[in-house]
């Protein structure tokens, strides 16, 4: 709640009238100063009641490719039995501010606005809260509430589509095995039955002992495992277009097409960052719910390091195709990624935005130079089989 300057001139003017009123016994002075502490106390408490206002908003869609369009509609309820007079509200979209239209909103009436949501930019895009700013008839008071809750729209990196994703080499604790999609079926855990499974899969001496049906997971060794680690560290991607790395852009695409094209393909896949990711966009409406949305609400940072990322990787060993994407910054760091030949038997380099090309056979990886994503799907099916 906050007094205009209407309403703080009028309140010092009260002051001085009943000052002087009293100082020098004239009773109007006195009269008027009391007036003018009356209205602006009746202006307080005017601004003051808060208006029963449902607020409701869908997006549509929700989840959307950079570029393609997305809409927003919202619809404010005067729940109340006062009118909506005084009062003004606008819905806060990205950096967008958009008018609402409550000021001859009757009581049980209510009102719909729609409007197009920003999707030139990748990202997590904030849709509200709606904020209503209330005067009283003189203008004295405005106090300014929120109404609703925040509502995020994911705008996804484009996908360009890849004709296949790599062969790899998988591997299996039953021994070695070939480079094609299909072999055999592998004891991998168990789990609780839920309906629907097959009887066949229950693992009869396990529920036995625990009380519970138990069914047996299985894996297919024999699959590529594809590890896609995207280098979001601000160094590795230096220069800026309007204050946007057009190089980390394009490796988000990268990673979103690879992603998309395994999983099309149902072969398994991990999407891994170089530094760790901001959790900050799961505190809008919901977090992340795939590798899209992940993709979505990455952003750069000044921590982590390669070297750090690939001792992760060495470690842990999560698969067999390993594809790096990365920016011009990182080009002397690429020795990091060439000493994971040993854990990943496929390793393929992506640099993006890079000014001179990558000399042939550097730190003996496969590396793609791509200006963006585009370019990089149109050179992967030549050296998806590296």
């Amino acid at each position: 709640m906050g007094i205009t300057a209407r309403g703080i001139g009028l309140l010092v003017a009260a002051v001085l009238l009943l000052g002087a009123g009293f100082r020098f016994g004239y009773p109007e002075l006195t009269l008027l100063g009391a007036a003018a502490g009356t209205a602006v106390a009746v202006a307080l408490v005017a601004a003051a009641r808060r208006p029963r206002l449902l607020v409701s908003r869908q997006a549509d869609p929700d989840r959307v490719a950079r570029g393609e369009p997305a809409a927003m509609t919202l619809t404010v309820r005067n729940a109340g039995r006062m009118g909506a007079a005084s009062m003004l509200a606008t819905d806060r979209c990205g950096d967008q501010v958009v008018p609402v239209p409550v000021l001859r909103l009757r009581p049980g009436a209510d009102t719909t606005v729609s409007y197009p949501v920003p999707t030139s930019r990748r990202g997590v895009v904030p849709v509200g809260p709606l904020r209503v700013t209330r005067r009283d008839p003189l203008g004295l008071v405005v106090l300014a509430r929120s109404y609703g809750e925040v509502v995020p729209v994911w705008v996804h990196p484009r996908v360009h589509p890849l004709r296949a994703v790599p062969t790899g080499a998988g591997r299996s604790l039953d021994g070695r095995v070939d480079a094609v999609p299909h072999g055999s079926i592998t004891f991998d855990s168990l789990r609780d039955y839920v309906v629907g499974d097959e009887l066949r899969r229950v693992h009869w001496r396990t529920s036995a002992r625990v009380g519970e049906l138990m069914v047996r997971e299985n894996v297919d060794t024999s699959l590529p495992r594809i590890v896609v680690l995207l280098d979001n560290r601000a160094v590795a991607h230096p220069d800026r277009v309007g204050g946007v790395a057009e190089s980390f852009e394009s490796a988000c695409e990268a990673a979103a097409s690879v992603v998309t094209a395994a999983v099309r393909e149902d072969l398994p896949v991990v999407l891994l960052f170089v530094a760790a990711e901001d959790t900050s966009a799961g505190s809008i409406g919901t977090g992340p719910s795939g590798p899209l949305d992940r993709l979505a609400a990455v952003a750069l940072t000044g921590e982590g390091t390669l070297e750090a990322a690939a001792a992760r990787l060495r470690r842990d060993r999560l698969g067999d195709t390993l594809v790096v994407l990365t920016g011009p910054g990182a080009a002397e760091d690429l020795g990091h990624v060439g000493a994971l030949r040993g854990a990943y038997p496929s390793v393929l380099v992506g640099i993006f935005g890079a000014g001179q090309p990558t000399p042939p056979g550097a730190a003996g990886l496969v590396v793609v130079d791509a200006a963006d994503g585009a370019a990089f799907a149109a050179e992967w099916d030549g050296v998806r089989r590296w």
